[in-house]
């Protein structure tokens, strides 16, 4: 058997095996080996009347190029006066294979896709790589390989993979974070945060995974204090390091919050990760004996309307100024009686206020949240108070009035006499503008550590200089690349050390001898900003073009998982709010609707007393309760798949025994995205697919075969029950289109708008043999069922409308208008569908005998006091029930009726 040399282009990674070639979705292969291969209408015009497992095959096999090719000739041709639709699925790291939680976040994307663009939209669904990191640093290492070379060959994998599940994503706007034409503009992003003062190095206690051996962020250690990553339990260090000032963003990032639509409690747990904005951190530059010594401190007071009253700062025992490598540490150490809060001889300058202060070293262990470094004002603190009591300091009173009158200041320069409220207003923004401090955060929030002491990851641009210290690289010289490095160890200090002729270099300020940092950056900070990127992907100027940016953002609907809900969301926006303070873009907010997916879990099998995971193959199932061949009982749960628990699925495989349509309508029908999806084909929702399917390619089979009867169709042939049943199949597809549209508009519950599809089909299945020949009512109600089906089962739904489009004298324009399916406007509801009356004819019993009927608003037909108020004021209601007992009123939730139950 020979297979074109284009037709493997299309094979997913691994199809050839051993010579023999594995069939795919794309295969012709069950084609070539069926002795009896059933025909495509699509191909031969002949229509197969039953949709079987080598139909769907075919059907696969012949739409899913040109649904392919046909996005990709829109996403050209579509004009920018289109009202624009932005869909973002989260961008995966290039591992090398797709895994189910892939195929589960694509297809959603894909579906939102298709359905915006039938609606006329222009719409960006685009497609990239989250190219750095350590997995593939760690891959190298084990395998001696050139973590490029790795990645690359990764990308090439999945990117086949992706395709040969149909998604179509806009691949001309691809980015990899790993290549210089895209960390160069991430490096250019980090120097306009380093002039801007918002990154920044010190030296600071960080934590320090000993099996990846880097630091990571405090988001990225668990509440068990392991590493996200390595899991490996997570110790603490003293090391210089890089920090972007997030801290500055808080207050604009929790008020923002407000303005965005509810984000599946991803809203709340972003405030409470940021916490209660009341506070803010002041600037100190610290002295011994009255002369500066070089160190800055930022303390923090939850009290900033008070500070012209400080009478010391405070910092903790574990404070890096004891450990480190500072020029105050001697003098701090003589100074330190562990157990109680001790004076030192340093001094704080709080560059606000002009004041000075003395430095203490506190007996806690722990201020609020994770501070540090606190300012005592005992006006506002008892314990601030005894702190200052007990040490004999001094400071100055700064409120007058007691706490049932309005408190205002004094004795704090201009702002005596001010409120407390309008103090801490004008205080904080004083501070800004001076670019001491002032900006609201909470006492729970840290800056963003994006050190990380590894190779694979972008370039800080930065050099050390030792007349001008840390100096950014010019915006021309970038980007600064990675140096090839013969080998990779993983241990010992950052790899980039290793490359001394990289590391050496000249300052660009004075240009004598300096080094280059070689931390690279956290691979956090990469995908911050890539939503931006997408819009100007190829710009070799700029990172991006404002006006592009301004014409694609917001994000209308962001998708990913839940568990990126605190780190990446956060990161994404504070940079998308710096961006806007930059002048870069408009918008503050980078994201419109967010719509997290759960996971997909497999059942996983374990045995009770060890939790040592077992395959299938390892355990008898013909017991009443399973048990491992060994002995022993066993535990069945269901949890995130992974190989490690032998539960996961290969979506190829899947795909293969399934088909493209099948895993896409499944994965929407299992769940709302939103839940979990327990991976069972034996549950309703796989067989009930299947079955749709069929029923759907039956509804098309029994319209062309009533069409070929040599009856010419004529509606008004139809008697009047057949017309009562045309009205409800009307009435169907309408309020199918209504709740559709809605489901993919306002709360993407996909499965259930697949539920009222079904709902739809049945109602087609059920309609007679004259109403399917005569009905133009049918076949409108056919076509809006197939072409709301197309987003998430393009490959059938294309076939479908082929088939349609074929049906011999078809009474709707629908039918004759060509092209496929996806081509199509997306149904609409028809006006008169709309025209609700502004009245309800309400039938009236009494005790459950008619009696007649009144006339009630719409707008309080469902509100039993106000339609028993307005009948028993009417006329009828005086004559009928003026003088009788009322028991009981019931009014009917479903039909127009109210009975009144009254004694005889």
């Amino acid at each position: 058997m020979q297979v074109s040399v284009r037709r493997l282009a299309l094979y997913p990674l691994g199809a050839v095996r051993s010579g023999q070639i594995r069939c795919s979705l794309l295969s012709p292969v069950p084609r070539l080996l069926s002795p009896r291969a059933r025909t495509l209408f699509s191909e031969t015009g002949v229509w197969e009347k039953d949709y079987r497992t080598e139909t769907r095959r075919r059907v696969e096999e012949w739409w899913h190029p040109r649904i392919m090719a046909q996005w990709q000739k829109d996403a050209v041709e579509q004009g920018s006066n289109r009202k624009k639709f932005y869909v973002l699925s989260m961008f995966p790291y290039p591992s090398g294979r797709l895994h189910m939680g892939h195929v589960r976040v694509y297809t959603i994307s894909d579906t939102i896709g298709h359905f915006q663009r039938m609606r006329g939209h222009q719409v960006l669904n685009p497609m990239g790589w989250d190219a750095f990191g350590l997995p593939a640093e760690n891959a190298a290492i084990e395998r001696g390989l050139d973590p490029e070379d790795w990645t690359k060959h990764n990308i090439q994998s999945m990117r086949e993979q992706l395709d040969s599940l149909g998604l179509c994503f806009n691949w001309d706007r691809e980015v990899t974070t790993c290549l210089p034409d895209y960390y160069r503009w991430t490096q250019y992003l980090f120097i306009k945060l380093f002039e801007a003062g918002l990154a920044y190095q010190k030296e600071a206690v960080v934590n320090w995974d000993p099996v990846d051996q880097t630091v990571l962020a405090d988001e990225q250690v668990d509440e068990n204090g392991r590493s996200w990553r390595s899991g490996a339990l997570v110790e603490q260090k003293l090391l210089t390091q890089w920090f972007i000032k997030t801290t500055d963003y808080a207050k604009p990032l929790l008020d923002a919050l407000a303005d965005l639509p509810e984000w599946y409690g991803v809203k709340a747990m972003q405030a409470n990760w940021i916490g209660d904005c009341t506070g803010c951190y002041f600037d100190f530059k610290l002295k011994v004996n009255g002369e500066e010594t070089g160190e800055t401190l930022s303390a923090y007071s939850s009290s900033p309307e008070m500070v012209f009253g400080a009478a010391y700062l405070a910092i903790l025992p574990s404070h890096r100024l004891l450990h480190g490598s500072s020029s105050v540490r001697s003098v701090l150490e003589k100074a330190y009686q562990p157990g109680r809060d001790s004076l030192t001889e340093v001094t704080a300058h709080n560059l606000f206020t002009g004041h000075e202060v003395p430095l203490v070293i506190s007996h806690k262990e722990a201020f609020d949240g994770y501070l540090d470094t606190v300012i005592g004002i005992p006006d506002c603190s008892e314990e601030d108070l005894s702190v200052s009591k007990a040490l004999n300091l001094r400071w100055t009173t700064v409120l007058k009035g007691g706490e049932d009158e309005t408190q205002t200041l004094i004795n704090s320069d201009e702002f005596s006499g001010l409120t407390r409220e309008e103090a801490f207003h004008s205080i904080t923004q004083k501070a800004r503008e001076q670019k001491v401090g002032g900006h609201l955060t909470s006492s729970k929030l840290r800056d963003w550590l994006i050190s990380r002491q590894r190779y694979w990851g972008t370039p800080i641009p930065v050099v050390h200089c030792g007349s001008c210290g840390p100096v950014a690289v010019p915006e021309e010289e970038l980007p600064v690349t990675l140096p090839k490095l013969p080998s990779l160890t993983g241990k010992g200090a950052s790899p980039l050390e290793a490359a001394h002729d990289w590391v050496s270099c000249k300052c660009p300020r004075c240009k004598g001898p300096a080094r280059r940092e070689t931390d690279t950056m956290d691979t956090f900070v990469d995908s911050a900003w890539y939503y931006f990127r997408y819009t100007d992907p190829r710009n070799p100027n700029r990172p991006f073009e404002r006006d592009l940016v301004d014409h694609w953002l917001p994000v209308d609907v962001y998708i990913g998982g839940k568990e990126h809900a605190v780190m990446h969301l956060y990161y994404a926006r504070f940079l998308c709010h710096f961006c806007r303070d930059q002048g870069l873009v408009t918008h503050r907010e980078p994201f419109w609707k967010l719509l997290v997916q759960g996971l997909i879990k497999g059942q996983t099998f374990k045995l009770a007393d060890s939790g040592q995971y077992l395959k299938r193959e390892e355990i008898d199932f013909t017991g009443k309760e399973p048990v491992a061949y060994g002995g022993g009982p066993i535990e069945v749960t269901w949890e995130k798949m992974s190989k490690s628990k032998h539960n996961g699925l290969d979506p190829q495989e899947v795909v293969q025994q399934y088909g493209v349509d099948t895993v896409r309508l499944y994965i929407l029908y299992a769940a709302p995205p939103e839940q979990d999806i327990l991976w069972n084909v034996k549950t309703d929702a796989l067989p009930g697919v299947l079955r749709w399917q069929s029923r759907l390619w039956q509804l098309v089979t029994k319209l062309r075969g009533a069409r070929e009867l040599g009856d010419v169709p004529n509606p008004s042939l139809l008697k009047k029950k057949e017309l009562g049943e045309t009205k409800k199949i009307w009435d169907n597809k309408n309020y199918a289109i209504q709740e559709v549209t809605s489901h993919f508009t306002e709360d993407f519950l996909l499965n259930a708008a697949i539920s009222r599809l079904m709902g739809l089909t049945n109602t087609l299945s059920s309609a007679t043999a004259r109403v399917v020949q005569h009905s133009v009512e049918f076949e409108e109600s056919l076509a809006a069922l197939v072409m709301m089906t197309a987003p998430m089962a393009p490959h059938l739904a294309s076939e479908l409308w082929a088939g349609l489009c074929q049906v011999k004298n078809p009474l709707s324009p629908l039918l004759q208008q060509g092209g496929d399916v996806l081509q199509q406007s997306w149904p609409t509801v028809d006006p008169e569908y709309l025209d609700v009356p502004d009245f309800v004819e309400l039938s009236v019993l009494i005790n459950n005998k008619a009696c007649g009927k009144v006339t009630v608003p719409l707008q309080v037909s469902k509100d039993s006091e106000r339609v028993q108020q307005l009948i028993l004021e009417s006329p009828f209601g005086q004559k009928l029930l003026g003088e009788r007992s009322i028991k009981r009123a019931i009014l009917s939730p479903r039909t127009a009726l109210i009975n009144f139950l009254v004694d005889e």
